[in-house]
């Protein structure tokens, strides 16, 4: 029997944190979906054609976390034809077995809206830019510049907005640590698993 768990929530609110820990604390496996969409931007040239070519090796570059992969990953995620193209690989990943934790913008809300948990962990945009301030460097209002932007495209855009399913368990993350957000995320997956 497969068992879910959607975690969606903006850029660096510590969804991919939470995810991992989750993801090992209960021996899921774990898709941060995010990086299908970096690969797709960071790939270049038509996105839809590089989404429905996605490889494995595509998924395995170094160049994925950059704050440009960030960017090009919400532009191209704006693109209608290339979420449908990876919307059938999530679910396939989500409907393993084992168990399966993935993260990103729309799982709860349209890749798994049926997930047996769903998480949406959020923090203030003045504390995500921090924490990316501190990952990436840089000038630090332009982070906070680009955190609003791309919050602004990802709650905006037409096809699978960022925002809570219904039924999420929200996470605010403005003032935990991660071990108290990981605690909130496990609390709520060990109620359900009952």
């Amino acid at each position: 029997m497969s068992f879910t768990v959607a975690i969606d929530g903006p850029a660096a609110s510590g969804k991919g944190t939470i995810s991992r820990a989750v993801a090992a604390r209960f021996g899921f496996a774990h898709l941060d979906t995010g990086v299908l969409y970096r690969a797709v931007g960071v790939k270049g040239g038509d996105p839809i054609a590089a989404a429905r070519g996605l490889s494995a090796q595509d998924l395995a570059r170094d160049d994925l976390r950059t704050g440009e992969a960030g960017q090009a990953a919400s532009k191209v995620a704006a693109i209608p034809e290339v979420r449908a193209a990876l919307v059938q690989f999530q679910r396939d990943f989500a409907a393993r077995a084992e168990g399966a934790v993935l993260d990103g913008r729309d799982i709860g809300t349209v890749i798994c809206p049926d997930a047996e948990v769903k998480l949406f962990v959020t923090a203030s945009p003045e504390v995500r830019a921090h924490r990316r301030w501190l990952e990436l460097g840089g000038d630090a209002g332009q982070v906070l510049a680009d955190v609003r932007e791309r919050d602004d495209r990802d709650m905006n855009r037409a096809d699978a907005p960022l925002r809570p399913a219904p039924d999420a368990i929200v996470i605010d993350t403005s003032e935990l640590d991660a071990e108290a957000a990981i605690a909130a995320a496990c609390a709520a997956i060990e109620a359900r698993l009952g």
